[in-house]
C-alpha cells in the first residue's frame, strides 16, 4: 500500500517539502506520496483523526500550528517537550506521538554552512514554535541566545529598538519576514544588518531574501528544511541508516534554477 504523508498549514504555496520529500522517498526506495494540507486551526483535530484513520502515515507541521497541534497528540517525545513545539507527528501503535526534528535539521545547517556559535551573542528574530527550536540548539551548542520581540516579553527577550545599543554576532530570522509572496520586506533596518558578523535566515522562498541580500549572507533555510526533511522520514520509516542527501541537495539546486 503507498504511504501517504502531507504538510500542515496555513499558506503553503511557498513549500519546496513535497519536492524534498519525493526526492527522498526516491532514495530510500519507498513508494510514498506527499501533500500539501491547507487548514484553519479549527480543522486540526480533523487532520489528526485522518492519521488515526489511517489515511495519512505521518504529517509535518508548519507556521502557524506547531505549537497549537500539541493538545490533539496523544504523545510527544523529550526534545519535543523540551522545546514545546513539534513539526514531525508519526502514528504509531495507536498513538499519535509528536517530534522536533527542526532542532537536529539547525544543527546540522550550522554545521553545513560552517557557522561556530559557541560564546557568541545570538538574537532570534521571532518567538514561534521555530524559533523555539534553533533557541534550544544554539543553547545546547554553547551560545549566548536572545530573543528578539516587538514587546520585551521576559529576561530572555529584548525588544527591536534594544538592538541599536547591543553587541550582536549573529542573528537568526525565524520570522516570516521577507518570506514569499512579501519578497519586498525584510525585518530589520540597514543599521542593525550592518551590526551583525552574520546573519541566518531560515526561510527558504525566495531563496536569497532581502535580509539576505543585504548582508550578501548566503545561509538560507534550505538546509534546514532538507535536514529536519530527512529526520521526519527516518521516523516515520524507521530508519537509522545514512543517505547521501547531497543527492537532495543537487536536486533541489537544479529545480531552484528552472523557477
Amino acid at each position: 500500500m503507498k504511504c501517504r504523508f502531507g504538510l500542515i498549514g496555513k499558506k503553503l504555496g511557498h513549500s519546496y517539502s513535497p519536492f524534498i520529500h519525493n526526492e527522498l522517498f526516491k532514495i530510500r526506495k519507498k513508494d510514498a506520496s506527499y501533500e500539501l494540507i491547507e487548514c484553519q486551526k479549527e480543522q486540526l483535530h480533523d487532520q489528526i483523526m485522518l492519521l488515526r484513520n489511517g489515511i495519512y502515515q505521518g504529517f509535518n507541521v508548519t507556521i502557524p500550528y506547531k505549537e497549537a497541534i500539541i493538545p490533539y497528540l496523544d504523545l510527544i517525545d523529550d526534545k519535543a517537550k523540551r522545546i514545546n513545539a513539534v513539526n514531525t507527528i508519526s502514528y504509531e501503535n495507536g498513538k499519535v506521538i509528536g517530534y522536533n526534528t527542526d532542532y537536529d535539521g539547525f544543527i546540522k545547517q550550522l554545521k553545513r554552512q560552517q557557522i561556530d556559535v559557541y560564546k557568541r551573542k545570538c538574537f532570534i528574530l521571532g518567538t514561534g514554535g521555530a524559533s523555539k527550536s534553533c533557541y534550544w540548539a544554539l543553547v545546547d551548542l554553547g551560545a549566548d541566545v536572545v530573543f528578539v520581540s516587538r514587546t520585551k516579553k521576559d529576561d530572555k527577550t529584548v525588544s527591536y529598538d534594544d538592538l541599536v545599543n547591543l553587541e550582536i554576532d549573529i542573528i537568526v530570522n525565524t520570522t516570516p519576514v521577507g518570506m514569499y509572496p512579501q519578497i519586498n520586506d525584510c525585518p530589520l533596518t540597514d543599521d542593525i544588518i550592518a551590526k551583525a558578523d552574520v546573519i541566518i535566515d531560515i526561510i527558504f522562498n525566495p531563496t536569497y531574501t532581502v535580509l539576505l541580500q543585504k548582508k550578501k549572507s548566503p545561509n538560507n533555510g534550505l538546509p534546514m528544511l532538507v535536514y529536519q526533511a530527512d529526520a521526519a522520514e527516518k521516523i516515520w520509516f524507521k530508519d537509522n541508516e545514512s543517505h547521501n542527501l547531497e543527492l537532495v541537495f543537487h536536486a533541489l539546486e537544479e529545480m531552484l534554477k528552472d523557477e
